[in-house]
């Protein structure tokens, strides 16, 4: 169970605010982390939290029982960290959210399986966006005994073309 993520960008005020407006709850500033941190806080029974720090901060490991340490590096714009979230809002409402930041968005359709909206925050950091109906889809897809069966599947297609 995931119950929060870190991120970070260019504006994590603005960013944040953003998540907020996604998941239906609330955006604060996040002082622990560094000066300018902010997060998107779900609302929900979980706890669930976006938090969003100044892009090129690193957490590293503090010594004892320290809390990470956050040090500020050099920053850079694209990343494979991405994340998939749950939205109440529908497919309309994240493409005018995205077009009123000026964030590139689409619609794609997972393997032919589960939809997501990719929003591409600061036209650099995926996440995908699942609406009511792409939740359902996503959980029907993603089982263990449907993933042991792509993989086998997968694996089947190699051999064939090898």
């Amino acid at each position: 169970m995931l119950f929060h993520v870190s991120l970070e960008a260019d504006d994590p005020r603005h960013v944040a605010e953003v998540f907020a407006e996604i998941l239906g709850g609330a955006a604060a500033p996040f002082p622990p982390v560094g000066q300018g941190s902010w997060v998107a806080l779900a609302g929900d029974d979980r706890g669930t939290m976006i938090e969003v720090y100044q892009r090129g901060t690193e957490m590293h490991l503090a010594p004892g029982d320290g809390d990470a340490i956050s040090v500020n590096a050099a920053p850079r714009r694209n990343t494979a960290t991405h994340i998939a979230i749950a939205t109440p809002l529908d497919m309309d409402a994240i493409f005018a959210l995205a077009d009123r930041n000026g964030w590139p968005v689409k619609y794609c359709k997972r393997g032919g399986v589960f939809g997501v909206i990719e929003l591409w925050v600061e036209g650099c950091l995926l996440v995908e966006v699942l609406t009511a109906e792409m939740q359902r889809e996503y959980l029907e897809a993603i089982t263990i005994p449907n993933w042991q069966r792509m993989i086998e599947e997968f694996e089947a297609k190699m051999l064939e073309a090898a």
